[in-house]
């Protein structure tokens, strides 16, 4: 299995959306890392075949998607940020819905949908009505549509969105599960569940790949960016208004800052190990600071 996208441009007008994205991909889980507007949600609809490119090709296996977009969407799992579902379906008819569009044979079909919604933690509610779901149930809902037809490219664009922590875990770990033989591809601003799962980290700043690696080397891009400083309250808001603040706790002695800048920001500032969230907040102070 091999992604390859080539100089991906997309444009309205003269706004450049994205621009001359290139990487190539192979069976792994990847997260795309951007703040909004950065091009993501663009990006996976152009994959997906729901948007086309200005410039630019995609092949999968060196054959290119758009010469036969079926035979790409076959083998192709999608789970779109505005996933829609019809709420008066319950979560079994939903399933085997899905399975028909993906011209999967029926009879596997119903033995494939309880094996998912199993999996997503679906089962007790498979004949409820959607509108009666929990926002995260819907969202888990969405995951295993995604996964129907077993598919060897899964685009997840903010896949834990509704989930609480127990949820979050359990989608991470079945993600990891299956990840040996899948392409996959997601987008989240819960900056830990891309840490932990991701093999690779794709950083996509104003529709161009500003980097990419596995976490801990892009961590340590940022090494000697990011201090900590204990600072009076007579102080705090220059502070605060001056620098891009990763974190802040309120002690006795004054505010303990967490401080993403590239030279030191006080006079008792020190240097600290910086976190893939640090990592966010500088490719992305400027969004930050809006």
């Amino acid at each position: 299995m091999l992604l390859e996208l080539h100089n991906i441009t997309k444009k309205y007008d003269d706004t450049v959306v994205l621009d001359h994205v290139s990487f190539r991909l192979k069976p792994g889980v990847y997260g795309l890392l951007g703040a909004n507007g950065s091009g993501k949600t663009t990006l996976f609809r152009i994959l997906c075949g729901v948007m086309k490119q200005t410039a630019g090709t995609i092949t999968y296996n060196h054959d290119d998607v758009q010469s036969n977009p079926g035979a790409f969407r076959s083998i192709l799992g999608f789970l779109p940020q505005d996933f829609s579902y019809y709420p008066d379906f319950t979560g079994m008819k939903f399933m085997l819905y899905i399975a028909a569009l993906k011209g999967i044979n029926k009879n596997f079909a119903k033995k494939r949908c309880l094996e998912l919604l199993k999996l997503v933690g679906l089962e007790d509610v498979k004949h409820k009505k959607i509108k009666k779901y929990s926002g995260g149930m819907k969202q888990r809902l969405g995951i295993a549509q995604a996964m129907i037809n077993d598919p060897e490219v899964l685009i997840l664009d903010e896949p834990t969105v509704g989930l609480d922590p127990k949820e979050r875990v359990r989608f991470r770990n079945l993600i990891s599960s299956f990840s040996e033989n899948k392409i996959v591809i997601l987008s989240t601003h819960i900056v830990s569940d891309v840490e932990y799962i991701a093999d690779e980290i794709l950083v996509l700043k104003q529709g161009k790949l500003e980097n990419r690696g596995a976490s801990s080397e892009l961590v340590n891009t940022i090494q000697g960016y990011v201090w900590e400083s204990i600072v009076e309250k007579n102080r705090l808001d220059e502070v605060v208004a001056k620098h891009v603040i990763s974190n802040q706790k309120h002690e006795a002695t004054g505010t303990v800052l967490r401080i993403i800048s590239n030279e030191k920001p006080t006079h008792n500032a020190e240097q600290v190990q910086p976190t893939l969230e640090d990592l966010y907040l500088y490719y992305f102070r400027e969004d930050t600071e809006k």
